[in-house]
C-alpha cells in the first residue's frame, strides 16, 4: 500500500482526528520496548532503523555499514524479518536459489553484500549468525523491536520527506514519535541531494539533538549509457518518484513512469504488460535493485537494473563509532 498523501503534508483536519489513534499506537510500541532486558549474543549488533513506516534507505545503509566493516576485517552477518517473503527462520538467505517470495526482496540484496539471516525472531536469528561465525551484526530494521540489544543504532531517514506530518500512524508516517524514538538513536542518518537537505535541516534540524549524518544514494555506471535513452521505469519502493528523478538527473528521456506499491510482486500479468509497452514505446525497461531481485528469470534479461550507492558527505563520524565498537580499520 502507498502512504497516504495527508502523513507529508501540513497537519489538517483528518491528521488531527487521527491523533487520538496515533497516540495509541505510541503507547503500544512504548509498552513494547519497555518490556524486560534486551538479549545479548556476544557481538556488537549494529541496528539500521527508522521512525517512518516505508522506506527510508535502510537497505542501502545496512550495505555500506557493512563495506565498512568489512573494510576492517570483520565478518558482519546482516539479520532482517524477511518483509514480504514467506520463512520464519532463521534462515541462511541463498542469493542463488531462494526467491523473494521466501525471503523478501531486502533480504536478498542484502545476501549479495554479506550473509543475511531471515528471522522473524531476531533474537534467534542473531544467535545462528554468531554460530555461523559473524563478529558484528547488522540489523537491518529493528530499531523498534524489543529483543535484542543495541551497540549502535543509526535512524535512517529521507531527506526530502522527512518525519512527515510529525505525527504517528494513523495520523502520520511515523512508528513512535520523534523525541522518543531520537532519544534511543546515536546517529540521524538524512539521505538525498542538497536541496532536499536543505528542506529537512528547515524543518528538522533544530529538533535534533544527536549526532547527524548527511549522505545521497548515487547511482553507480550501468553496461548502458543512460543520457538520451528512452526509458520505461517501474519502482516499487517507499518513495519511486526519488528513483524516476535519478533517472531524469542521468539524462534519461523517461517516456513512462510506474510508481508500484512498496515490495508489490512483479506477476507475470504486470511484466507483460510493461514490457509490452515498453516495446511499443521504442523504450528501455529500467528499474531499481530491489525491485529487480523480485523479477522472474525470464523477465531478467529484458530489465536494466540502476544500481545505487551510499555516500556520506563526511564518514568521519560514522568511522569513529566504528572503531570505538570492533577495532580500526587496518593500516
Amino acid at each position: 500500500m502507498r502512504a497516504p498523501g495527508f502523513w507529508h503534508e501540513k497537519p489538517g483536519l483528518l491528521a488531527t482526528a487521527l491523533s487520538p489513534l496515533g497516540a495509541l499506537y505510541a503507547r503500544g510500541t512504548a509498552r513494547r520496548l519497555a518490556g524486560g532486558d534486551r538479549a545479548r549474543v556476544g557481538v556488537p549488533v549494529i541496528c539500521v532503523g527508522n521512525l517512518n513506516a516505508g522506506g527510508t534507505g535502510k537497505t542501502p545503509t545496512a550495505i555500506a555499514v557493512a563495506q565498512r566493516l568489512t573494510a576492517r576485517g570483520i565478518v558482519a552477518h546482516a539479520v532482517t524479518r524477511g518483509y514480504g517473503g514467506s520463512a520464519d527462520g532463521p534462515l541462511l538467505v541463498e542469493e542463488r536459489t531462494h526467491s523473494a517470495g521466501v525471503t523478501g526482496d531486502e533480504a536478498l540484496l542484502l545476501a549479495a553484500f554479506l550473509p543475511t539471516w531471515v528471522s522473524k525472531d531476531r533474537v534467534a536469528g542473531a544467535k545462528a549468525a554468531v554460530a555461523h561465525g559473524a563478529e558484528a551484526l547488522i540489523l537491518d530494521d529493528g530499531f523498534q523491536n524489543p529483543g535484542l540489544a543495541h551497540d549502535l543504532s543509526l535512524v535512517v531517514v529521507d531527506a526530502w520527506r522527512g518525519f512527515g506530518n510529525g505525527k504517528v500512524i494513523p495520523a502520520g508516517p511515523l512508528r513512535e514519535p520523534v523525541d522518543v524514538g531520537l532519544s534511543r538513536a546515536d546517529f540521524v542518518l538524512s539521505i538525498g541531494p542538497q536541496p532536499a537537505q536543505e528542506r529537512f535541516d528547515s524543518q528538522w534540524d533544530a529538533k535534533i539533538n544527536v549526532p547527524r549524518l548527511r549522505g545521497e544514494l548515487t547511482p553507480l555506471p550501468t553496461g548502458l549509457p543512460l543520457d538520451g535513452l528512452p526509458v520505461l521505469a517501474f519502482a516499487g519502493i517507499g518513495h519511486p518518484e526519488k528513483f524516476f528523478q535519478t533517472l531524469r538527473s542521468l539524462g534519461a528521456d523517461l517516456h513512462a513512469a510506474h510508481a508500484l506499491a512498496d515490495h508489490q510482486p512483479l506477476s507475470d500479468a504486470l511484466m507483460t504488460r510493461l514490457l509490452r509497452e515498453a516495446k511499443m514505446r521504442g523504450a528501455q525497461v529500467v528499474t531499481t535493485e530491489k525491485d529487480a531481485v523480485r523479477l522472474k528469470p525470464e523477465f531478467r534479461s529484458e530489465v536494466m537494473t540502476l544500481p545505487v550507492r551510499l555516500e556520506l558527505t563526511d564518514w568521519e563520524p560514522l568511522d569513529a563509532a566504528l572503531d570505538q565498537l570492533v577495532g580500526k580499520r587496518p593500516e
